[in-house]
């Protein structure tokens, strides 16, 4: 999947936990795009199999696109912590670096920063 899926996935699963619904304007507003953009989008991600979408313009995710959106949330949030923790950068910025690095890190590298993490907060 390209990082952009991703992060429709990934917005997706905030917003559904946020506000209990998610639209496509809810997507097109949290992420400063277009409407016609945002309906591409989730047309490929309805194709591919990770969300649904009813009548009433309500997405869902399947239970494909919530295990990836999850994914790649804990990476966000991992990578968030840790840019935080190790290099002492500011809130803000880590969550800014960690948007670029959570689509490109290799699930090893990733596993070993996770690992450090779960240590870190033990002590």
């Amino acid at each position: 999947m390209y990082e952009s899926g991703e992060n429709y996935l990934e917005t997706i699963l905030i917003l559904k936990n946020r506000t209990g619904q998610v639209r496509s304007i809810d997507i097109a507003r949290e992420l400063n795009f277009s409407k016609p953009s945002v309906s591409r989008a989730v047309s490929v991600l309805k194709e591919s199999g990770y969300i649904t979408m009813d009548r009433a313009g309500i997405i869902e995710l399947t239970q494909a696109g919530k295990e990836k959106a999850e994914a790649i949330y804990e990476r966000h949030t991992v990578l968030t912590a840790f840019l935080s923790l190790t290099a002492g950068v500011e809130s803000k910025k880590a969550e800014e670096d960690a948007c670029k690095i959570e689509h490109i890190i290799s699930a090893e590298t990733f596993a070993g920063i996770k690992t450090y993490m779960d240590r870190a907060e033990r002590m």
